[in-house]
């Protein structure tokens, strides 16, 4: 997986370096009709869920085929090994071995270069994106209800012993006694923030029809990396820096809107 995420990463890369082909750049073109670009989109990942996250993008246009962005992007990292499970006794689903959760921010900063051109109100134009950036990882606990009642005791001579605590292996050893997941935040004042990186590369589809309008789509690949691993799954056998990654790549698409002027 993360050699195809390289090899695709070089060739996004090279389409934004090199020379686009001769029969485009004499396609019958108008200059850019605006300066500045502000979208706002979602995000599907490799690394998350149904819905990996959002982001804000603003762009300003530097000649007619180059511009540079910022863009801003908040997504949920999943270990590739999460397994809900659920207590037969109590219908609760959790994620067996989850100790946290991983949000991540990504502050952006890039180039695009335009590809191919659409007509002024029609068409699709192609551009290819590259940029980096710094990444803060946010290590949020994750809690789940843990039933210390005594198997023993006799019905309802005393009230049920269920708490709230973040998942440990060695504490919380019985899968029968874990109850459910407890709510996303829980441990919110407990995050603990991570420092990294981020580069990515990736080809950007706009479909906009107008020109104060776009709306597109943006697919690509991205890489990251953190000065330690981070800490989602944990396992009493494995140590929690092999159980867990330092580096991680994904393939990503974010659709988006927005106006420009």
């Amino acid at each position: 997986m993360r050699t195809r995420t390289l090899l695709l990463f070089g060739l996004l890369l090279g389409l934004l370096l090199g020379n686009a082909p001769q029969a485009l750049a004499q396609d019958a073109q108008e200059s850019t009709a605006y300066n500045k670009e502000l979208t706002y989109g979602v995000n599907f990942n490799s690394n998350a869920g149904l819905i990996g996250g959002a982001s804000v993008r603003s762009l300003r246009v530097i000649t007619d085929d180059w511009a540079r962005f910022w863009m801003l992007e908040g997504v949920e990292v999943k270990h590739p090994k999460e397994l809900r499970v659920g207590n037969p006794s109590s219908g609760g689903i959790y994620v067996q071995g989850k100790s946290n959760y991983l949000f991540v921010l990504r502050p952006t900063f890039g180039v695009q270069r335009m590809i191919f051109r659409k007509a002024p109100e029609s068409g699709v134009q192609v551009s290819a994106i590259a940029g980096a950036g710094p990444s803060v990882g946010l290590l949020l606990p994750y809690y789940i209800y843990y039933n210390y009642t005594e198997p023993n005791a006799r019905p309802n001579a005393t009230p049920d012993d269920i708490r709230a605590e973040q998942f440990d292996p060695n504490k919380h050893s019985d899968p029968i006694r874990i109850y459910d997941r407890a709510p996303l935040f829980q441990g919110i004042s407990e995050v603990k923030p991570n420092v990294g990186a981020h580069v990515r590369g990736a080809l950007n589809f706009e479909y906009g029809r107008y020109r104060d309008a776009v709306a597109g789509l943006e697919a690509g690949v991205l890489l990251e990396a953190y000065t330690n691993s981070l800490t989602i799954l944990r396992d009493r056998s494995v140590a929690d820096s092999k159980l867990n990654n330092q580096m991680f790549s994904s393939v990503y698409l974010t659709l988006y809107i927005g106006h420009r002027n």
